[in-house]
């Protein structure tokens, strides 16, 4: 009995001294390099496409030193530009339209934002990002998938993600909710191409 008793002990020892000295996942904050951070649009309408690009212009992630457990970025939606248009009067009135009440009021809104909630590992560095879009005030949650990439000292992440502004009370020119429109339809969804690299604090 007492042989047992002093077994059960030092196990009890043995283990609780192992769960002592395991190390424990430390917290990595990185901050999104807004230089090295790229983002492209993608809009198309029945008779053509516009392309172009934006800023992110600040952002962070957080992981467990393991997987992605966190993370918010801000994108200056002032910042739109039209890569497609040449004339430089064109180009104008396409991105004035774009800052406008028609698409996404930009005065009232200079930023939109994302604030990642979930990631889920599919195979290798293929993830499904999940988390909530809020552009013109509005939230709606997402899903994409991304390729991520990470270490101690640097995060890379690269994603499409497709935006159903409609959603978002973004409506002009929507087939979806105004009839007769014809080759003036403008797509629901616009194609968001983000490359963005963050570092470690």
């Amino acid at each position: 009995m007492i042989r047992k008793m002093t077994f059960g002990l030092i196990a009890a020892v043995a283990i609780g001294a192992f769960a002592f000295t395991t190390p424990k996942a430390s917290t990595v904050n990185y901050t999104i390099d807004t230089k090295a951070t790229t983002a492209t649009w993608l809009a198309k309408k029945i008779t053509g496409q516009h392309t172009g690009a934006i800023s992110i212009s600040k952002g962070t992630i957080v992981s467990d030193g393991k997987i992605v457990t966190g993370g918010t970025f801000e994108i200056d939606m002032n910042s739109i530009t039209c890569s497609d248009l040449t004339d430089k009067e064109w180009n104008g009135k396409l991105i004035g339209h774009l800052k406008s009440d028609d698409f996404f009021s930009t005065e009232k809104n200079p930023t939109a934002k994302f604030e990642l909630t979930k990631v889920t590992l599919k195979s290798g560095n293929d993830y499904d990002v999940t988390g909530n879009l809020t552009i013109k005030g509005i939230t709606n949650e997402i899903t994409f998938p991304a390729m991520i990439k990470m270490d101690t000292k640097t995060f890379v992440t690269v994603a499409k993600i497709m935006v159903n502004r409609t959603k978002f009370d973004i409506k002009y020119g929507s087939a979806s909710f105004f009839e007769g429109i014809g080759d003036k339809a403008i797509n629901d969804e616009f194609e968001l191409n983000i490359n963005v690299v963050a570092s470690a604090k």
